[in-house]
């Protein structure tokens, strides 16, 4: 059956300016019930939208963005969608 993303863990690197998250979503068949898109947000602004054809494996999907623009004290979302039904979103205040 269908459901929302369980849970996001979200890192950003200040040096080298990527965000990492890896997206918590169990399924049985990732070809037919996956992660299908992740938006990625600066301070409220969607900055990208990521869509995606499979998840990586049964329990998660890991997705990494450069993101230039971000400095300290910015918040940085990610917003991700199931294939079925169901979206999951989480943010992070940018550090140093």
């Amino acid at each position: 059956y269908a459901h929302p993303p369980q849970d996001i863990t979200i890192t950003f690197n200040a040096k080298t300016k990527i965000l990492s998250a890896v997206i918590m979503h169990n399924v049985s068949n990732p070809t037919k019930h996956f992660i299908n898109k992740v938006d990625i947000g600066l301070n409220g602004q969607e900055i990208i939208e990521h869509k995606i054809s499979r998840q990586d494996n049964n329990a998660s999907q890991t997705v990494s963005y450069l993101i230039p623009d971000a400095k300290k004290s910015d918040t940085l979302s990610v917003e991700a969608y199931c294939s079925i039904s169901g979206k999951l979103k989480k943010e992070i205040k940018v550090g140093r």
